[in-house]
């Protein structure tokens, strides 16, 4: 693993553990095994640093949703959770904890966000047949971020309870 991706890792996982304010660069420079200076060369600002872990991040998640079906997009969610654990989203985290005024990071939150949106409109097509309508589109994002938020605090099973309620809907938009 060359610098940057160990980097990214190790400060991906001090972030989702602790917070983004509570991690600092001394932190994440001891926890990579680098020299602060080696940590500030190849990260730029910990803004830059908190931006490329949530692109990396994002990446990582949507190159597991090519789906056919809403069933199978929730399922993806309740085995991300297995592997990653259930904090709730980690880019609702960094807008949450950091607010608007980091452009790198709101930037990165937004992009993100339309790119979910847009996987789950095409995973609605493959399943439909046919392009949902933007309604139906909202109404799944919102059940899938709103079972990713409960998830942290209600357990896997509000991940199945928001995939029945998707499915549901799913159908609806087929009649």
């Amino acid at each position: 693993m060359n610098i940057d991706a160990k980097l990214i890792s190790v400060a991906e996982e001090l972030f989702d553990r602790h917070g983004f304010n509570a991690t600092g660069m001394d932190r994440l420079a001891q926890a990579a095994g680098m020299s602060s200076r080696t940590l500030y060369k190849h990260a730029g600002s910990k803004n830059e640093l908190i931006a490329a872990v949530l692109m990396t991040r994002g990446q990582r998640f949507l190159q597991r949703l090519e789906l056919d079906s809403v069933a199978a997009l929730f399922d993806a969610l309740a085995s991300w959770m297995g592997e990653e654990g259930a904090r709730g989203c980690l880019f609702l985290r960094a807008q949450g904890e950091l607010g608007t005024a980091l452009p790198e990071v709101t930037e990165v939150v937004a992009a993100y966000k339309a790119r979910f949106s847009e996987t789950v409109r095409r995973i609605l097509t493959r399943q439909l047949g046919a392009s949902p309508d933007e309604e139906l589109v909202e109404q799944v994002v919102i059940l899938f971020e709103g079972a990713t938020a409960a998830a942290s605090y209600r357990g896997p099973a509000a991940v199945a309870t928001a995939g029945r309620a998707a499915m549901l809907l799913a159908q609806w938009g087929q009649a």
